[in-house]
């Protein structure tokens, strides 16, 4: 017998799914459908761009930030952009995202050449990567399967040093193994599951002696990847963890002393992935509701050409920008097109092309303030009926 079926007999790589409540399987629908959705929507090539940097780092702080790293999702967008300036003291705090994001693009390049392995040895490859030119306490080799004892938080210890590699076999096997063969139309399903679970065994063995909840993450990304999640996804659990830290340790704690019940980590981290999904299909959903309104526009001013008509069509574009309602009296300040449109018209000029799209009902004026009437479009959606709303009783 190894001595890791006496001290941690729940690391047996086994799942059951018959006994997953039902609302894990909704969720797993759920986040199958909308991964589908997010993949297969086209994109203003700035806004996939925008979605692409946003969510790799958010994934970059998100992994780093839950092993200690200080820098903030703010912080960490501008150092991808090339905007961060840190003092000596704090650049080991940009390293670490760049071993992150070194390893993700790494992971995207090998996926798109065809090279999905994920064995032992790919999983020694990305702890190496992740502590790359990093500072490292005394024993702790970088790739390497640890030799000593670790304990976690002064709470949980690591399966026993002498069977790390062979759990760490066992469990790449596993994942590879037919228990995790998807049925045609279930890969994305089955996916999130093994992405899940192989994070929680890494947590479980331990078996670097640094980097592992890292290596963990990149490992959940590639699983991902691979079954086509797309990469603004794929960063979606890494961020609900560290969104959710303290419950993120608490559902770890549980599982193990559970005797290695998987089921509730999974619920729990199903549905922050699903709810992570849908905030991203918003900002999708923003953006094709920005093209339909240009659209709209633009058909509405087909066989307008002349200088005023092409000055109101700025302007209703400039306003439908805007977030919020624009003062009249800032309207020329919006953008440098409206401002050079009226820079030689008078206050009657503006006025006269707000009356004009306003008869279009392409704006909506109050005493000081317009706004364009975005929610036009909004009438060429297919109708359903709405959920009846309740009556305040008193």
């Amino acid at each position: 017998m190894r001595t890791y079926e006496r001290t941690h007999p729940w690391i047996s790589c086994r799942i059951d799914l018959r006994k997953s409540p039902p609302r894990v399987w909704m969720d797993l629908g759920e986040a199958a459908s909308k991964c589908e959705h997010i993949a297969g929507v086209p994109l203003r090539p700035a806004t996939a761009e925008q979605l692409h940097l946003l969510y790799l780092a958010k994934g970059a702080a998100a992994t780093t930030a839950i092993e200690g790293n200080a820098l903030t999702e703010k912080e960490v967008l501008q150092h991808l952009k090339g905007k961060l300036k840190l003092p000596p003291s704090k650049e080991y705090l940009a390293q670490e995202v760049d071993n992150i994001v070194t390893a993700c693009n790494g992971i995207s390049k090998r996926l798109q050449s065809g090279d999905d392995t994920l064995a032992m040895e790919r999983v020694c490859e990305f702890n190496r990567q992740v502590l790359e030119k990093l500072t490292l306490e005394e024993g702790v080799v970088a790739g390497e399967v640890r030799k000593h004892s670790v304990v976690v938080g002064n709470v949980y210890r690591g399966a026993p040093a002498e069977d790390c590699e062979h759990l760490l076999k066992r469990l790449c096997d596993w994942l590879a193994g037919p228990d995790f063969q998807a049925p045609a139309g279930m890969e994305t399903v089955y996916a999130i599951v093994k992405a899940v679970v192989a994070h929680l065994y890494l947590a479980w063995i331990h078996p670097f002696g640094d980097g592992n909840g890292r290596t963990a993450r990149l490992v959940e990304f590639q699983l991902l990847l691979a079954a086509g999640v797309p990469t603004p996804a794929a960063h979606l659990l890494s961020n609900h963890y560290n969104q959710t830290r303290a419950e993120y340790y608490r559902q770890l704690d549980r599982a193990s002393k559970s005797g290695g019940d998987l089921l509730p980590f999974l619920e729990y981290a199903v549905q922050g992935f699903v709810e992570g999904l849908r905030e991203q299909l918003k900002v999708i959903r923003d953006q094709q509701w920005e093209v339909a309104w240009e659209n709209y526009v633009h058909d509405v001013f087909r066989d307008k050409h002349s200088p005023a008509e092409t000055r109101q069509r700025w302007l209703v574009l400039d306003l439908g920008n805007a977030k919020e309602p624009v003062p009249v009296g800032k309207i020329r300040e919006l953008t440098p097109r409206l401002a050079k449109a009226y820079a030689t018209k008078t206050p009657k000029t503006l006025q006269r092309d707000l009356g004009a799209l306003e008869k279009l009902e392409l704006v909506e004026r109050s005493a000081a303030n317009v706004r364009a009437k975005r929610e036009v479009i909004l009438a060429f959606l297919p109708w359903r009926k709405r959920p009846a709303t309740k009556e305040k009783t008193s």
